[in-house]
Parts: C-alpha cells; sequence; structure tokens
C-alpha cells in the first residue's frame, strides 16, 4: 500500500479525500493547508488523518505520492523540487480526472453487470453446451445447457478446475497448444456421445486469456431427425456430426433408397458411396433383413439387432429410427456398432490386464536363489503357503528377499490373475494409513474426493495384498487390521456399511514382534492371526555359500539396466565379499556391485578389488581403534581426532583409487566438490602424497 499527502484541503483537496479513503491501495498519510479551518482539514482530523499547515517537515515521512491540490504553480514547484525523487508529485488537473475517473468506475461496473446479465441470458438460451474457462484453467462460464449434458450444476462448475468438473476435458491442452480442435468427438462420464470444438481466447495483443469449448448431445441426432421438416435440412446439419462419428450411419428416404452415409459406413461395411447412395435399403445385407425397411413398413425403431453387413460380412449391431415430420413418415435413420472392432478391442484389453497383473507381481519362485538348507525350507514353506488362502508372515533381516518370497506367492496362487497391491506400512503417515488401507466416504475430512475412494483392501478384493512393515502399524489401525482378518470386512472411513472383501494377507516384517507384544506396541491377538503360517527368511551370512551365484544374477541384471558388458568379478574381490557379514543383506550386495559397476572403465569386464568399497565389519573395526587389556579396552586418542583419521584415510583411499578423480571420489562418498576441497585441504591430502 502506497502512502498519500494532500496539499491543499478545499473543495478539491475535500473530493480527493473521500474518493481515497475507499482505495485498498493507497492509504492518506497527511492533509496539509494553510487554513487549519479548511474542510479537508477538518475531515481528515475527524478520520484520525494526520494535518498541517507546512507540507515541508512531512517530506521526511515515507510519502509515496503527493497530491497538489493548491492550483498555485509556486507551491507545486516548490514540492517538485523539495521532494525525494523516488515520490510522485501529482499536479491538481489530474488529480481531478482521476476523481471523476473512479466516480465513473461504479457506473461502469453496474453497466458490466447489466451486460453481464444479458449475455448470460443469451448463453443460456443456445441449444449448446458452453464452458469457458480463464488462463488458470477455472471454470467461468457454464451454461444452462452444459448444465443438462454434463448432469453438474453451474454452481458446482464456477470457479473450479475444469478437470475437477470434466475429468476427460482436453481445454487445459488448448491454452498450451493455442490450437482450435474443430468437430472432435468426445464420451462423457455419464455415456453421452458429444461433438465439441475447442478454441482458445486470444486478445488482439497475443495475450492468452483463456480458452472456451462449444458442444452439441449427439445421442440426440434421431430425436433431431424426427423433429425437422425437411430431409435435405437434415443432411446438411448432420453431416459435421455424422463425418466425425466412429460408428457407421446411414439415412434411407420413405422409399427406403440410401441418400446419406458416412466415412465409417464405408469403413465397417466395405461399401463405397455410390454402392449405397440411390441403391436399396438392402444393398449392404449380407446376412439378415434391412431394419431399414422394417422401420418404413412399421414405423417405429429398432435397437440392438445383430446382423452381417458388406462383403466381408462384418458382425454389427444396429439401431435405426423413423424420421417423422408433421406425422409423415419421410425416411429413416440407422447407426451401425462394429462388433469385431469391439472384440477385437476387449482381446486386447484382457491381454492388457494380464500384462499388468504381471508387472504388480514380477517375481516368481524361479527369480528366487536358494541353495542351502534354511533358504530351501522357507522356499517350500512358501510354494506351501502359495496353494492355501492362509494368511503369511514373511520374518527376515531388511534385504534378505521378503518382498519377493511375497510376488512369488501370489504368482503360485490362484489369484495370480488378480491384483496384487504392495503398502509400505511404514512409508505412509499415520494419518493417512487408515484411509489409504480401507478408503474413505465422501466428506469423511477436509480434501476428501467427490464420491470417497477405494483403499488398498478394496483394490486388492479377490487378490492378494502385502503389507511390509507390519511392525511399524500404528495400534488403531492394527485393530481394524484384525476385523478384516477376522470378519473378512471392512468400513471405511466415515462410513458405517461395512464392505465384504476377498483378500489374501501377506504380512512381513524385521523387527521382533514378540518384543513389541512385550512392550504394548503390538496386539497379541493380531499377532496370533498373522502368524498362522510364519516363513523365516535367513540372513545372506547364514548362506554365503550362495553369495558366488547372487553375484553372476546381480551382475547380469545390473550390467544389462546400466548398459554395460560386465561379465563376472575377480576371485579376490570375490573372496573380499565372502568375508564379509552383509549387514543389509542381498540388497547391500546389490547395492556394492552396483556401485563397483558404475565407476568401471567401459573397456573393463571383470570386478576387482579395486572397484569394491571398503568392507570391515563391525567387530575388525572396532578393534582397530582400541586396544584390549584383561577384558578392558584403552583409546589413546579423542573420538573426534580417530573419526578424523578415519574419514582422511577413506578420502585418500577413494582418490587413489579413482585416479585423482576429485568429481567422481565426490560423487561416490555422497559429498559436494566444494566439501571434498574443503576436506582435501584439511587432512592436507595432496596430489604428490598419492602417487
Amino acid at each position: 500500500m502506497q502512502n498519500v499527502m494532500i496539499v491543499g484541503a478545499g473543495k478539491g483537496g475535500t473530493a480527493i479525500l473521500k474518493i481515497l479513503k475507499e482505495s485498498e491501495v493507497l492509504k492518506v498519510d497527511a492533509v496539509i493547508d494553510r487554513n487549519p479551518e479548511a474542510p479537508g482539514v477538518l475531515l481528515a482530523q475527524a478520520e484520525g488523518i494526520k494535518t498541517g499547515e507546512d507540507w515541508y517537515p512531512f517530506l521526511t515521512e515515507p510519502i509515496d505520492i503527493i497530491i497538489e491540490v493548491t492550483g498555485s504553480d509556486t507551491v507545486f514547484q516548490e514540492i517538485r523540487k523539495a521532494k525525494n525523487q523516488k515520490t510522485v508529485l501529482i499536479p491538481g488537473s489530474v488529480a481531478f480526472l482521476v476523481a471523476k475517473i473512479m466516480q465513473e468506475k461504479e457506473e461502469l461496473i453496474e453497466k458490466h453487470k447489466n451486460e453481464s446479465y444479458q449475455q448470460e441470458l443469451i448463453f443460456n438460451a443456445s441449444n449448446d453446451g458452453m464452458v469457458v474457462i480463464d488462463k488458470d484453467r477455472k471454470v467461468i462460464l457454464f451454461n444452462k445447457r452444459a448444465q443438462e449434458i454434463m448432469g453438474v450444476k453451474r454452481e458446482q462448475a464456477i470457479g473450479k478446475y475444469v478437470v475437477e468438473v470434466i475429468p476427460t476435458t482436453r481445454l487445459p491442452l488448448i491454452l498450451e497448444t493455442r490450437r482450435i480442435e474443430a468437430n472432435q468427438e468426445m464420451v462423457l462420464d455419464n455415456d453421452r456421445k458429444i461433438i465439441t470444438t475447442r478454441i482458445p481466447i486470444i486478445e488482439e495483443n497475443g495475450t492468452l486469456i483463456g480458452a472456451f469449448a462449444v458442444f452439441k448431445d449427439i445421442t440426440e441426432v434421431v430425436n433431431l431427425a424426427e423433429e425437422l421438416t425437411d430431409l435435405k435440412e437434415i443432411q446438411t446439419m448432420l453431416q459435421a456430426i455424422i463425418h466425425s462419428s466412429d460408428d457407421a450411419i446411414s439415412v434411407v428416404d420413405e422409399t427406403g433408397r440410401g441418400i446419406l452415409i458416412n466415412p465409417a459406413y464405408s469403413r465397417i461395411t466395405g461399401l463405397t458411396h455410390d454402392q449405397i447412395i440411390g441403391q436399396p435399403a438392402t444393398a449392404d445385407i449380407s446376412e439378415g433383413e434391412s431394419m431399414h425397411m422394417k422401420v418404413l413398413q412399421t414405423k417405429r425403431a429398432v435397437r440392438g439387432v445383430p446382423m452381417r453387413v458388406g462383403p466381408n460380412k462384418r458382425e454389427v449391431i444396429v439401431n435405426v429410427a423413423p424420421i417423422i415430420v408433421k406425422g409423415k413418415l419421410k425416411g429413416s435413420v440407422g447407426v451401425i456398432h462394429d462388433m469385431s472392432e469391439i472384440k477385437s478391442l476387449n482381446r486386447e484389453l484382457n491381454r492388457a490386464r494380464e500384462l499388468i497383473r504381471k508387472l504388480e507381481a514380477k517375481y516368481t519362485f524361479e527369480d528366487i536363489i536358494g541353495q542351502s538348507d534354511e533358504m530351501m525350507l522357507a522356499i517350500e514353506q512358501a510354494k506351501l503357503g502359495a496353494k492355501t488362502p492362509a494368511t503369511v508372515l514373511l520374518r527376515g533381516e531388511s534385504g534378505t528377499g521378503k518382498e519377493l518370497f511375497a510376488h512369488a506367492i501370489h504368482n503360485a496362487s490362484d489369484r495370480k490373475y488378480n491384483k496384487f497391491i504392495r503398502v509400505n506400512c511404514a512409508a505412509i503417515s499415520e494419518t493417512l494409513l487408515e484411509s489409504e488401507l480401507f478408503g474413505y466416504e465422501e466428506g469423511a475430512f477436509s480434501g476428501a474426493m467427490r464420491g470417497g475412494k477405494r483403499g488398498f483392501f478394496e483394490e486388492a478384493n479377490n487378490g492378494s495384498i502385502f503389507l511390509d512393515e507390519i511392525g511399524e502399524l500404528p495400534v488403531n489401525t492394527q485393530a481394524k487390521l484384525l476385523r478384516v482378518l477376522q470378519e473378512k470386512e471392512i468400513v471405511r472411513v466415515g462410513g458405517t456399511k461395512p464392505i465384504s472383501i476377498n483378500v489374501r494377507v501377506i504380512a512381513a516384517t524385521n523387527v521382533n514382534l514378540e518384543k513389541g507384544i512385550a512392550k504394548g506396541s503390538f496386539r497379541e491377538d493380531l499377532y496370533y492371526r498373522l502368524n498362522r503360517m510364519p516363513i523365516h527368511i535367513p540372513p545372506l551370512r547364514k548362506r554365503k555359500e550362495e553369495i558366488p551365484l547372487l553375484n553372476e544374477r546381480l551382475i547380469q541384471k545390473i550390467s544389462q539396466d546400466y548398459g554395460r558388458n560386465v561379465e563376472g568379478i575377480t576371485s579376490a574381490a570375490l573372496k573380499q565379499i565372502m568375508d564379509y557379514d552383509w549387514p543389509g543383506n542381498v540388497r547391500e550386495l546389490e547395492n556394492i556391485l552396483g556401485r563397483a559397476i558404475i565407476f568401471m572403465q567401459y573397456n573393463e569386464t571383470l570386478i576387482d578389488v579395486q572397484h569394491l568399497p571398503e568392507l570391515k565389519n563391525k567387530k575388525n573395526t572396532n578393534e582397530s581403534s582400541v586396544s584390549h587389556s584383561n577384558n578392558s579396552f584403552v583409546i589413546d586418542r579423542s573420538l573426534s581426532d580417530l573419526m578424523d583419521e578415519y574419514e582422511g584415510k577413506i578420502i585418500k583411499q577413494t582418490l587413489i583409487r579413482l585416479n585423482g578423480n576429485k568429481t567422481l571420489t565426490a560423487k561416490m562418498l555422497g559429498l559436494s566438490v566444494r566439501n571434498l576441497y574443503y576436506k582435501l585441504e584439511k587432512y592436507n591430502i595432496e596430489k604428490n602424497s598419492m602417487q
């Protein structure tokens, strides 16, 4: 808001003061006049505005605009010389002009309201639906016909983002491309087909201010044909509409001879324009009777009649309606739906669904590498569990492959063609977890979607749901999960009606649930429900004999993902890997191999020791920094010094291994390049010392 000082409080100054009082962007800070009884001074005092007889002292205050209304050129020039360069000086004549403009503002607003009302009457009188959005993609006009076609009230549309009102709309794309889309077919959520034209709204100077769509409901084409009085007018008016339709449309006159077809008709039947126009309605029939002729005889519409048309005997479904004008039969209109295309699309859809299901649960038992007795036992238990609907609890340390087992169990079960939903209980906030798992009803909480939302359990109906990190589940959500397992039904958040579900639950945890029960953080009754079929997956350190085979499989996978040609690992590097205890299990092994492949030269095909980071087991690391004596240990330096020494050693070794490349070294160690240079200087690591 800008501060204003008015110099001159007579009739003109008073008028300006009254106008500026209503402004939301200008604030009158002071009113000046040599006459302390001037009307503008008295009004300012009543409004709590500072007044004075001399304007000069007020120049020290932060004044943005000075309005000089004294009419004295001398005063104007004096103020002009004394004011701050950033302060705007407005002469009285300009001020009066601004005042007059602002007074006319209200009149213009009122006039605009009247014009808007008239425009709205025109828009609502139109038989076409109209939707207008502004440049922010919000609906600013939604006429009466649009309400009827969309099934959405104007009050629910105005001010909303257009995709909230019409999810399949292309109007936002029109804002981006600034291109006109004319006579485009579109299917609404209420299954109505419309023909729409979308146009960007651009001012003369090229400024984009919005976009609008004008559309017509073509499901009413047959009704429209019955009401029109001239068949030739029907042909003219429907030409643009029927030519844009994917369904075949044909029109015959009262004698049953063809007078109009669209391109889709030729595509579906295989018959040309000349073979139909002027020919009997039976010209396209290969099997069955002509529905056009039947309608002309009975004057009644027929719908959903299966037929075969054209030389290729295409399977179609036919709808035909009579055209009656003033009680007289003038012809009929037929719409042909191609069933072969629908069947083909259904086959494609089924194949896509199968692919999606395979993508949802990607792994099978063939992907699990296991040779040790413990691993083979876990695999056999999982295969047995896959054949039953029982709840399975996968237990094991982080990175052992619990999700791999969950995928395999689902794909080996009779639910493999249904959904496999994965939920990480620790990754979703406690406030959202319940609504994500069980869904919610409309209005259940602020921001809830209109119509509510299905939860993960409903999405997984007839399939499987994998609840990873089940030990992190909040206690209140545990109670709801117990009800799902016991009653096989869920209740949405904000709902009261139970919904039956048929879901196979596969849970996994890397924490000790028994300790959770003892601490009260995990329900004992839920534990017994989940622990019906526990499967323990052994850590990698207890099955090191599988590491060579794991290495081979992981190197092949990572090399393919990264576009590299790494064939294997040297015996020295394999020994270093075999000597490590792998607290992060298979996930850590994959991380180490991936990191090694990233920093290998493109001509190298084997992972060697220098490609691997330093792998030390925890007990060895502890022994290196302390000395033991009589079951006690002595540290001869401070912890800070030991940490600095170790950090400097790691940086130096990495820099040597990467041939002094500081950018790669920083990336390898998770540092910024600037931070690396600081540490090189701190630990006095010079290039000469690396040679």
